[in-house]
């Protein structure tokens, strides 16, 4: 059984680390759906901001098109085979800011939709050593493969979105050592050698 992967960076740009699993194990603070050394990037422009801060930020929902990073380009973190892929969720409004009523009661929707409801749209690409890389809350309408085919490293897979469970565009990424989601256990993951802890900004 495949126990860790290392992969390399799914993006080009500076990318901003969340929710990492060198800085707390399980990383999502959950052990669900083989999540617990998931990880999370944000994508970020040459000053490490997500987008501009207004006097309303704090207080109202942003459209995810303020965003810099949405629908940057995500690639192919290995080589393998397309085995899933999900592409038909809205990418909802960012929230920055104090917690929303509005915002809460999407998530609990989400949260009883499973797996699909907190990844939003999503590839899962199988390694050849068997370990399946789920990359998520994609862009809707944004994925360039289809379930069967074939990738190499560096191959488009979609765009950065807004969708399932995420408060701002952000690509989310981790391993699982088989395609059930939901029986699934989880995969170490590693970035061209070495992981990266949260705070750090990253260059694709």
């Amino acid at each position: 059984m495949v126990e860790s992967i290392d992969l390399v960076y799914p993006f080009a740009g500076r990318w901003l680390v969340q929710n990492s699993p060198a800085s707390r194990v399980p990383s999502h603070g959950t052990t669900a759906f083989g999540s617990s050394f998931a990880i999370d990037f944000v994508p970020v422009d040459d000053d490490g901001r997500t987008a501009p801060v207004t006097v309303t930020t704090l207080v109202r929902p942003e459209p995810p098109e303020r965003f810099p990073g949405f629908g940057r380009p995500i690639l192919a973190p290995v080589a393998g085979v397309v085995v899933a892929v999900s592409d038909g969720m809205p990418d909802h409004a960012a929230y920055r800011g104090l917690p929303s009523i509005g915002y809460a009661l999407t998530q609990r929707r989400r949260a009883a939709e499973g797996w699909p409801g907190l990844a939003g749209n999503h590839v899962l690409l199988e390694s050849d050593d068997g370990a399946v890389v789920a990359l998520c809350h994609l862009r809707r309408g944004s994925l360039a493969v289809a379930p069967g085919q074939q990738v190499h490293v560096g191959d488009l897979l979609g765009g950065c979105g807004n969708s399932g469970n995420s408060t701002e565009p952000h690509l989310h990424v981790q391993a699982i050592d088989g395609r059930d989601v939901g029986r699934a256990g989880p995969v170490r993951l590693t970035f061209l050698g070495s992981l990266p802890r949260n705070g750090e900004v990253v260059t694709g």
